[in-house]
């Protein structure tokens, strides 16, 4: 009886843990991943006992700004992303929504624990998570990029910070937050292709469905620019320079040709890793010309 009451109760336990992670299972590719490699490659000192501390508390606020997000519009996920927990039936909206909230204190004591530069990114990585979500700030094309980009910008400051052994950020690691999102703002359209067809029964506006050429040709011209630009700023090598060109080259070229959804998809990943590499520029100029 005991050993069948403690089996339910792991089960249940590991399924609200399974609930937990699949809020943010899609963005590991897209979020985690690639702030966390910016976070240990922009950290003044890298520390490898410390570096777990960078993905913790990028993940907890990717939690935070999920759940606020997946509360929205539970319908339109139940059409086009139905293995989400609310439109799963794992979780009731009326209970993500209480999450939603307990999040933001959660974040900010787990901030405190980093010292004032984590509290700070948290604090406004908390507020523009509230003009995004619930003050309509994602339905124009332009203040999504932008909001989207200073958001993915405080996960880059609060994740280098947590990450480093002195918890801070230098003028270094500033500059390469600043970069980041800002190339952000210009590129992240590259995600939101694969969404078209159902963005324009929606009514949302993303530049893909306002300027859909334009979008695409945006992307063949602007990441071998930012490429170029990131390698003399970040003084790389002349093989690793042109290397990284003609991926972004390649990258871009792949909007452009190739359109269906599937096309779009696998577009998007390449993507996903042309960001990755941009995020380690900062790290081989630590190496070979930092402190």
């Amino acid at each position: 009886m005991f050993s069948q009451a403690l089996t339910a109760r792991t089960d249940r336990i590991a399924r609200h843990f399974e609930t937990v992670f699949l809020f943010t299972k899609n963005d590991i590719r897209t979020t985690l991943i690639p702030v966390t490699i910016f976070a240990l490659s922009a950290t003044p000192k890298y520390d490898p006992v410390h570096a777990w501390n960078a993905p913790l508390w990028i993940w907890f606020h990717l939690l935070q700004f999920n759940i606020a997000n997946q509360i929205q519009d539970p319908e339109e996920d139940r059409k086009n992303k139905p293995s989400r927990p609310i439109p799963a039936g794992r979780i009731s909206v009326d209970s993500a929504a209480d999450m939603r909230w307990v999040m933001v204190p959660v974040c900010l004591l787990l901030s405190l624990w980093y010292g004032t530069q984590a509290v700070l990114a948290s604090t406004v990585f908390a507020a523009l998570s509230i003009w995004y979500n619930e003050l309509g700030g994602d339905k124009m094309g332009l203040s999504k990029n932008v909001l989207t980009a200073i958001l993915y910008g405080c996960l880059e400051v609060g994740g280098t910070v947590a990450g480093s052994p002195d918890s801070c950020i230098d003028m270094a690691g500033a500059l390469a937050a600043a970069l980041s999102s800002t190339i952000y703002a210009t590129t992240l359209h590259a995600q939101d292709f694969k969404d078209e067809e159902g963005d324009r029964l929606t009514g949302r506006r993303t530049l893909p469905t306002m300027f859909p050429k334009a979008a695409r040709f945006s992307m063949m011209f602007g990441l071998p620019l930012w490429a170029y630009a990131l390698s003399r700023i970040w003084k790389t090598d002349a093989l690793s320079t042109t290397a990284f060109v003609f991926y972004s080259a390649f990258v871009g070229t792949r909007f452009v040709m190739y359109k269906t959804v599937g096309d779009d998809k696998q577009s998007c990943k390449f993507y996903s890793l042309w960001h990755s590499l941009g995020h380690l520029l900062p790290g081989y100029w630590r190496f070979f010309y930092g402190v």
